[in-house]
């Protein structure tokens, strides 16, 4: 007896499949015969994938600055899991743990270099501020939320001290047994060169797709040297699209150019949540459609590649064995005016509806499907 069954579910390639689920865990898939105490009918007409994964967000409640709900930026809007990228330090990243358990989304956390977090826009330009002993000992203590480790390393974050916090992060990282270590990039200096080069193999790059100067495109639309250089050691790409950080102009030149992202996530927070240009990881996912990205690549950002780079190694899959978390969705031919982190519009023809997310088996109606009526629950 399984605890449901979803038949006839469309697959981002356009295939159908069932789905059945016990105890939390995906228990068979394709043609699936067996009870099951409910059963959903998609019909063909709904989308499942994995549960979609947003690898880059905000939502420690108590920060100052870059602060929201897990729940609102997570199940309410078809998202099954998020990683929070840096609001904590060691300081507070206990009190952050505490305060997510309760959340129906499941939260991770990427530690901040830096012991406070961002309580301020320049945790990095005071080098103290970098406690190796104090992230040892959280990684210790939390080796179940914290998955890897975050340094923001732009003009504003780190002062006048160029590549030398991220030389410390690197250390960190190698000292906590390789986790896997997110870059934030912006404003130079440091000149992004100098960043780039530093980078490893499974090593994250966000804002990707910023349009600063000391962005990855030189001024001809190449992408830089460095960052090939850096891609080919097997340095990842994600989008962080934030209220600061996503061009149009950028994405669709380096897309065209096959330099497409690992990971596609949202840097969402309340202000660009309820403001934009962010509101949801599913109206970001819905630009790249208007980039040069087809259904199944936008898909695979937010569940294998998203899984992959962050080690959860039983999620981001439709496979027997792996965690029970799914999201439903629609594919909606609709235009919709979708804006950039540079004010630029660009129109686009598909939007993404997400209608319902599954954690480890739990049902969760999303804002959408409340209003679509697709699920009597």
């Amino acid at each position: 007896m399984f605890d449901f069954i979803v038949r006839r579910a469309r697959l981002a390639d356009g295939g159908l499949t069932d789905i059945a689920v016990h105890n939390g865990k995906i228990a068979a898939l394709g043609e699936v015969s067996g009870q099951a105490t409910r059963e959903y009918d998609l019909a063909g007409r709904f989308y499942l994938s994995a549960g979609w994964i947003d690898s880059h967000v905000h939502c420690y409640p108590n920060s100052p600055i870059y602060h929201d709900e897990a729940d609102c930026i997570g199940v309410a809007t078809g998202v099954t899991t998020v990683v929070d990228a840096g609001s904590t330090g060691a300081d507070d990243v206990d009190e952050f743990c505490r305060l997510t358990r309760s959340a129906r989304t499941q939260v991770y956390a990427l530690l901040n270099i830096a012991r406070t977090g961002i309580v301020t826009q320049n945790e990095l330009a005071d080098m103290t501020q970098i406690d190796r002993v104090g992230v040892r000992e959280a990684v210790q203590r939390l080796p179940g939320f914290i998955l890897g480790i975050k340094a923001r390393i732009s003009s504003s974050v780190v002062g006048k001290n160029g590549v030398q916090p991220l030389i410390r992060a690197k250390a960190i990282q190698q000292e906590n047994g390789g986790l896997p270590l997110m870059v934030h990039i912006g404003n130079n200096p440091p000149d992004l060169d100098e960043i780039t080069d530093l980078l490893d193999s499974g090593d994250i790059i966000t804002h990707c797709y910023n349009g600063k100067p000391n962005r990855i495109l030189t001024p001809a639309g190449q992408l830089r040297a460095s960052v090939h250089r850096a891609l080919e050691r097997g340095v990842r790409l994600d989008v962080g699209h934030g209220t600061a950080s996503f061009s149009f102009d950028v994405a669709r030149v380096a897309i065209a150019q096959g330099i497409l992202p690992q990971t596609i996530s949202s840097d969402i927070y309340c202000r660009n949540r309820l403001n934009g240009p962010v509101h949801s990881l599913a109206h970001v996912m819905a630009k790249f459609f208007s980039v040069g990205m087809t259904l199944p690549q936008i898909i695979d950002c937010v569940t294998t590649n998203a899984a992959d780079g962050l080690r959860l190694s039983q999620k981001g899959r439709l496979e027997v064995g792996y965690d029970a978390d799914l999201t439903i969705f629609d594919v909606q031919d609709a235009s919709c005016v979708f804006t950039d982190s540079e004010g630029q519009s660009a129109t686009g023809e598909k939007q993404l509806v997400p209608l319902a997310a599954v954690v480890a088996g739990r049902w969760f109606v999303t804002e959408e499907g409340k209003k679509h009526h697709v699920f009597d629950l």
